[in-house]
């Protein structure tokens, strides 16, 4: 049987909800595909570094809340693990860092250039330097994978690369942030700014300093890594003209919906003269085909010349929709293997 070693950077909530959907499933991996699959390495920043070539015991280290009492314990960095650990896959899950994407793009140039697999959830690297990345691993004749970076685990990457064969995206339009529309919708539902904001962090999926969701930062990013990848540009988050929803207030909103219209924080992206991005706080009507997504929804359209424009919907998406889009393309390089 073959054996496919992971090495997993950052071991937050999408880590551990990929763990466990890869738990659940290694049996029918291993019928399925011959292939018995490890987790040899986890690092992280504040709670300590394991690594046992020979593999961990996953199951146990879904209930350990620190690593530094565990016999697999290293004194070793993420950066040391990646350089010197015997792995075929690295799983890059450290927290977004949205001015520059290090270290994370450190991280994959190191695991890329020893010829590993690499996959990541991580939008800063895809956004800040793609062209480099997908080149190097072009060089190593390794997989660079990313599904989970836009829109959680929802194929966006993989419908284009498997269904949509010699299809240009010409642009799209995309509701990318759940965080500010899920705030829109309170407001139009008649919440204060403030209220609906404290709403969502106490429901888990709006982050404790959200500044990068409000001013537009994430959708910018997320912008960025949709044109350098599905467009073949290169393309850096400051390039766009961005705007968040900061500012915007209930009145704005319940103005709108008595106009029959909506406010949506909108990415948008054409290459038919050039390329024209933008993040934009729009009032678009009723009949808008994303005008109807709500709560912490999203979507895409994209326009395309051979399939014409083509809508994909993530309704209100959990944790395990990230796992999912990790371990789907876990599956792509097993199958490749």
């Amino acid at each position: 049987m073959n054996k496919l070693s992971l090495a997993i950077i950052g071991f937050g909530n999408s880590a551990r909800a990929f763990s466990k959907i890869l738990q659940n499933n290694q049996a029918k991996i291993a019928q399925e595909y011959n292939t018995e699959v490890i987790v040899n390495a986890i690092a992280t920043a504040t709670r300590g570094c394991l690594y046992n070539k020979n593999g961990l015991a996953l199951e146990e280290l879904l209930n350990t809340s620190q690593y530094f009492d565990h016999p697999d314990y290293v004194q070793m960095t993420s950066k040391e693990i990646l350089e010197a650990a015997d792995y075929d896959v690295m799983i890059e899950l450290t927290p977004l860092n949205i001015e520059s994407g290090q270290p994370a793009i450190e991280y994959l140039k190191i695991a890329l250039n020893r010829g590993k697999h690499v996959i990541t959830a991580n939008k800063g690297p895809l956004a800040h330097a793609y062209g480099e990345l997908q080149s190097l691993a072009n060089l190593n004749q390794v997989l660079f994978l990313y599904e989970t970076t836009v829109m959680d685990g929802t194929p966006i990457f993989n419908l284009i690369r498997e269904t949509l064969p010699y299809c240009k995206i010409l642009g799209f339009d995309g509701i990318l942030n759940t965080t500010t529309n899920f705030i829109l919708e309170e407001l139009e539902n008649g919440s204060d700014f403030e209220i609906a904001l404290e709403k969502g962090k106490k429901e888990g999926f709006v982050e404790a300093n959200p500044t990068n969701d409000l001013a537009g930062n994430d959708a910018a990013a997320k912008t960025a890594v949709l044109i350098n990848t599905l467009m073949n540009k290169h393309i850096k988050p400051e390039d766009i003209e961005y705007e968040g929803i900061i500012g915007i207030t209930k009145e704005d909103v319940i103005k709108a919906k008595k106009e029959n219209m909506k406010y949506k924080l909108i990415c948008q992206a054409s290459c038919a003269d050039g390329i024209r991005a933008s993040v934009k706080l729009q009032k678009v009507s009723l009949s808008h085909p994303l005008a109807n997504i709500n709560g912490t929804s999203s979507a895409i359209t994209l326009h395309t010349d051979l399939m014409g424009s083509i809508t994909i919907v993530e309704n209100n998406p959990t944790i395990m929709q990230t796992g999912y889009g990790i371990f789907s393309d876990l599956l792509r390089i097993i199958k490749g293997t």
